[in-house]
Parts: structure tokens; sequence; C-alpha cells
């Protein structure tokens, strides 16, 4: 019996049978001709990531660049968080007080299971899809810190929205090229539905996931 592993190769074997052995990527061309620069004014641009974010069902705070502590203890007072799971390098004076901080690395599954929830930096938000970025960088931790607390506090700042998925590609460069740095991308909190399209939350993922999105603009 072939295996489904088999069967998807043998499918791109068959696509790519009739490619020259000697032929490289780049001597094909691709059409590019696509947008890859949003040129719109930073204010619209935030506030476009801010509306889809919320589409997505998310939850949205704004928070002036000297609020960002008071606004992260008041979101995890808001959910009677205790103990709250964050990277080894959280940045200081995000710890909310009188939360129990379980630091990474070295957390078990369990561990972060019988956690409150996840507080994190991003890498970029994509306006375009109103989409969060991690790339394991620095506040990030690594990857499976986010996906199993059922609820995701996430730190997006102002210059790190993008407008477009080409640009957001294009600064995620460097972490693609490392085989240590898996990438994520969360538009929203984890969702599926089942066969008769029945919305099910928290499957793959947080069950909540809140944006704290650290500006000096005004935007809603």
């Amino acid at each position: 019996m072939t295996s489904s592993r088999e069967t998807v190769l043998n499918r791109i074997r068959a696509a790519l049978k009739d490619v020259p052995p000697t032929e490289k990527p780049d001597d094909v061309a691709v059409d590019r001709g696509y947008l890859h620069v949003d040129e719109s004014p930073e204010r619209e641009r935030l506030g476009r990531f801010i509306e889809r974010v919320r589409e997505y069902k998310a939850k949205v705070k704004i928070a002036r660049p000297d609020g960002l502590a008071a606004a992260i203890a008041e979101s995890c007072a808001a959910r009677k968080v205790s103990r709250l799971v964050v990277p080894a390098d959280l940045p200081d004076g995000w710890a909310p007080p009188g939360v129990e901080l379980v630091r990474e690395p070295g957390l078990s599954n369990d561990q972060l299971d019988r956690s409150d929830g996840v507080l994190t930096a991003s890498a970029l938000g994509i306006a375009q899809t109103g989409t969060v970025v991690l790339d394991s960088g620095p506040g990030q931790g690594r990857r499976a810190i986010t996906l199993v607390p059922d609820y995701h506090l996430c730190v997006v700042f102002q210059d790190q929205v993008v407008g477009l998925i080409p640009e957001a590609v294009a600064r995620l460069q460097s972490a693609a090229e490392s085989p240590d740095r898996p990438i994520t991308f969360i538009s929203g909190p984890s969702a599926t539905s089942d066969i008769e399209l029945n919305r099910v939350e928290g499957v793959h993922g947080p069950r909540t996931l809140e944006v704290i999105v650290v500006t000096d603009l005004d935007v809603e």
C-alpha cells in the first residue's frame, strides 16, 4: 500500500518530470508585477491592521508607549490571570504585579496547559490580513508557549506593522534562513469547524487572542 507521503511525492515528481536537471530557479522568469509596498499613511495602515485583527474575533487594546505596562496589568487582571507563561527575555517592565511568572525555557506541555495564559512580544503585524507574526525572536520564546495556553496576550508596536504580505516576507528573510527560528502567522484565535460548519475555538491554539497595539497615533 502506498503511503500518503509517497502519494504526494509521486505527484510532485510527475509534475516536475519535464524540468531539465540543470535548470535553476532563477532560470525561469516569475511575474512580480504585484504590489510590493503599501504607501498609505502610517495612521491609515495601523487602523486597518486593528480593524482586521478585530474581524478575526481577537481582542485589541490600544496603548501609549508609556502606558504599556499598565495595559498589560489591566488585561491580566480582567482575566484573573495568576500564572503567566513568559519568555526568558521578557522585556523589562512588562511583568504584571501580583502575577506568578512561569518562565521559559524548560516548561513541559503540562505546565503550559496549567497556566492562565502567555505574554509575548511579536515580530510583525500585517495590515492587509490582520495577521500577527512570530519568528522566535526577542521576547517571543519558542513556538509551543503560544500554542498550548488558552490565552495569548501579544504586544505589537506601531513600527512593526507593515501594509502587505510581500513587505512582511521581506522582513522575515533572516528568520526564514535560520533552521531554529520557526515562523508563526496568527490570524485571530485558534478556530476550526466541523462538517456542519459549526465553529469550534481553541483546538489548535489559544481560544483567546488579545493584541496590545503600542502607538502614539490616535487610532481606534
